[in-house]
């Protein structure tokens, strides 16, 4: 069954919210668009003269499209060289939806994004409907077909697990603003007294290079190893040609590294009160497409 002009439209009007529905699902916003169009083909093909509500129907389709994908995504990242972190997702202009408040912009993180890995496919279904979407326990155990009391014992399993490793954030934005700035223009220019004072004693450091760029196999734990290994880093001859550019990626304020006109990195700083308390690199090429194309370059 062909879909008419209006249906493509009322499609359309569901694109950005289904999109982040699907990104905080997968970690993946190349993987969010896959799905997001297939549940287009697959409201094209349905008779839509009996879906009541579209936004529920469409979510439906693709939170479970999304539950799919995660159970083989599972296997793929077990076998993944390094650290495994979501792809970045510049957020300013609203891609991921409203993030109006600390705790919505936290749920974006990369921090809490790589959290949501520990979780099954279900759990994960049911924690981002309720705690990024307000969503019922009733119109979630619609959405992926369990009874609400199961519903509920996922929900409290999936909070439980987020919760004993959430990570420390800065309440104060304007003061995370200033802090990654600092910390950006230290790590690009090998400012050891100034990495100094902006790193806590236990920052960790992870970067993703997903096995086709070079960068830590493991994650570098302790203010000196840090230290050593940005240092490091901003001693390499290409170093000297980043240009930094500071947005907000996943809510958060992060830093777009280019050479010349090519994205070579996006930098994420963690902070709590006024020091970097953890620093997430990605490298992988295909994790920045999204980020580039959002950006202009």
């Amino acid at each position: 069954m062909g879909a008419s002009d209006a249906d493509v439209g009322l499609f359309e009007q569901q694109r950005r919210w289904l999109f982040g529905v699907a990104c905080r699902m997968l970690g993946s916003a190349v993987e969010a668009e896959d799905v997001v169009q297939d549940a287009f083909i697959r409201w094209h093909q349905t008779d839509r003269s009996a879906i009541a509500v579209p936004q529920a129907w469409l979510t439906r389709v693709v939170t479970n499209l999304c539950v799919n994908r995660l159970a083989s995504a599972r296997a793929r990242r077990e076998c993944y060289v390094g650290p495994w972190l979501p792809e970045p997702v510049l957020t300013g202009d609203g891609a991921l939806g409203p993030l109006e408040t600390v705790e919505q912009r936290e749920l974006v993180s990369m921090g809490v994004l790589v959290l949501l890995e520990r979780l099954t496919p279900l759990e994960r279904a049911v924690f981002v409907l309720r705690e990024a979407f307000g969503y019922s326990h009733g119109q979630i155990a619609e959405v992926v077909d369990v009874e609400e009391a199961h519903c509920r014992q996922l929900h409290r399993r999936a909070h439980q697990h987020v919760s004993q490793a959430r990570p420390r954030f800065a309440a104060d934005e304007a003061l995370q603003r200033r802090i990654v700035e600092r910390f950006v223009a230290a790590t690009v220019h090998g400012d050891l007294a100034g990495l100094e004072r902006l790193l806590a004693e236990d920052v960790t450091s992870w970067a993703d290079g997903g096995g086709t760029v070079t960068a830590a196999r493991r994650p570098v734990t302790g203010k000196p190893k840090v230290l050593r290994h940005l240092l490091g880093m901003s001693a390499r001859p290409e170093a000297g040609l980043v240009r930094a550019e500071i947005l907000e990626v996943n809510g958060r304020p992060a830093a777009l590294l280019w050479t010349a006109d090519v994205l070579a990195a996006v930098l994420a700083p963690e902070v709590a009160g006024d020091r970097v308390v953890g620093i997430r690199f990605v490298l992988d090429p295909a994790k920045l497409a999204f980020s580039a194309a959002q950006s202009g370059g």
